[in-house]
């Protein structure tokens, strides 16, 4: 992943105030979930330092830079695990 690849959206996005915060950020989950194994995104957050809500947007960037990030549900009430997969 690089700072080229990444594309922060929203409307409340500053690219002058929030870019490189987000980068920052979106590098340290990057280098967590690219194993390829399952993780919560408690499992993220903690690993990451990262807000649960800060890592499901990022999670959400990884797809849109070409990354497949799949869910599966880890058991009834909505919990929920992701996987990256770093795709060529």
């Amino acid at each position: 992943m690089t700072q080229e690849e990444l594309v922060f959206r929203g409307s409340t996005f500053n690219p002058a105030l929030d870019f490189s915060r987000l980068a920052r950020q979106a590098a340290r989950v990057f280098d967590f979930v690219k194993d390829g194994e399952w993780y919560t995104l408690r499992d993220i957050s903690e690993a990451t330092g990262s807000p649960e809500a800060s890592v499901s947007a990022r999670l959400r960037d990884f797809r849109r830079m070409g990354c497949t990030v799949d869910r599966r549900r880890k058991e009834f009430g909505g919990l929920h695990e992701y996987r990256v997969i770093v795709n060529a």
